[in-house]
């Protein structure tokens, strides 16, 4: 494995817990805050260009065939704020009533709610998102912990055009990444507490095949960098790389598609919670530190995947 150091531009900073970064075709770039309950679009110079309260806890952000944003709400946090201005989640929010699929129209400002439910159970944290060639998009729901209770969690597909929401794996450790390789053919996700990068392959439109037990849910299992570490979201390269934010280390963990740990950037906070490419190239690589509220810009090594809408 090689050791490299995240050393890049930063593009804003003294953000409240920033995560779901989206890089647009014009150069600027998307970020929610989670702890500040708002959407912000930044310049490629960092002047703010635009700002969306959205109520709840926003968290990963993808464009749809429509050309509208789409937000996965996890409801809301608690929060503890160290004396130099790290913030880290504490549970569930006291003001939290339940997680949301919604969109967001970026010209007005308007937000509406998609899904609430799948199958008469509510959705209670979600967290990524990421849209397929058909239209449609598979998300994970991480949960919540609140006490000595944990939601289990799971993931999701749904139409964007609110007219359909289906399971596809359940029980998932709290699920948090979700991304697609270069040919649509396999679905990649995160779980955060155990550490684990697992794959589905795509039978159809949120149809995966499933490994049968002892898989806890019919993954199969990428890696695991191993030590105590966390996995947050995640990026794929157009190689087939996956770049997965990784927590407690602090960077950002590359494993190739047959498992192996390629490469660790190490970031300068442990909080390296998300990243996303960008860039008439695709080789530059947005980062969201969400412990003291930065996002960077950084070269990468390699061409990012395209993702699907976002008109490049």
């Amino acid at each position: 494995m090689k050791l490299l150091t995240l050393e890049g531009r930063v593009i804003a900073d003294g953000l409240q817990f920033p995560e779901g970064p989206l890089a647009m075709p014009d150069g600027s770039i998307l970020v929610v805050e989670i702890k500040a309950e708002r959407l912000t679009r930044y310049g490629p110079d960092g002047r703010t260009l635009k700002v969306i309260p959205i109520s709840g806890g926003p968290n990963g952000l993808a464009i749809g065939p429509d050309g509208k944003c789409y937000v996965c709400n996890n409801g809301g946090f608690n929060w503890i704020v160290a004396e130099d201005g790290h913030i880290r989640v504490h549970g569930r929010g006291d003001a939290y009533t339940g997680g949301s699929i919604q969109r967001v129209d970026l010209d007005s400002g308007a937000v509406e709610t998609l899904y609430t439910h799948c199958d008469g159970h509510p959705l209670c944290g979600p967290n990524d998102l990421v849209f397929d060639a058909h239209g449609g998009f598979y998300f994970s729901d991480l949960g919540k912990h609140y006490g000595r209770v944990m939601d289990r969690g799971a993931v999701f597909y749904a139409r964007a055009d609110g007219s359909e929401i289906r399971e596809v794996a359940f029980p998932v450790m709290t699920p948090n990444g979700v991304g697609l390789s270069p040919d649509d053919g396999t679905l990649y996700v995160t779980e955060t507490e155990t550490c684990r990068l697992w794959s589905y392959p795509i039978l159809a439109p949120g149809v995966v095949g499933k490994e049968p037990w002892p898989s806890p849910h019919g993954g199969s299992l990428v890696g695991s960098p191993g030590g105590y570490q966390r996995f947050d979201s995640l990026a794929v390269e157009a190689c087939g790389n996956i770049c997965v934010g990784t927590l407690e280390n602090g960077g950002i963990s590359v494993f190739s598609p047959t498992g192996e740990l390629v490469e660790f950037h190490e970031a300068p906070e442990r909080m390296c919670t998300n990243i996303a490419f960008g860039g008439p190239d695709l080789t530059k690589a947005y980062i969201t530190l969400s412990g003291y509220g930065s996002l960077i810009e950084v070269d990468w090594p390699r061409v990012g995947l395209p993702l699907h809408f976002l008109g490049r």
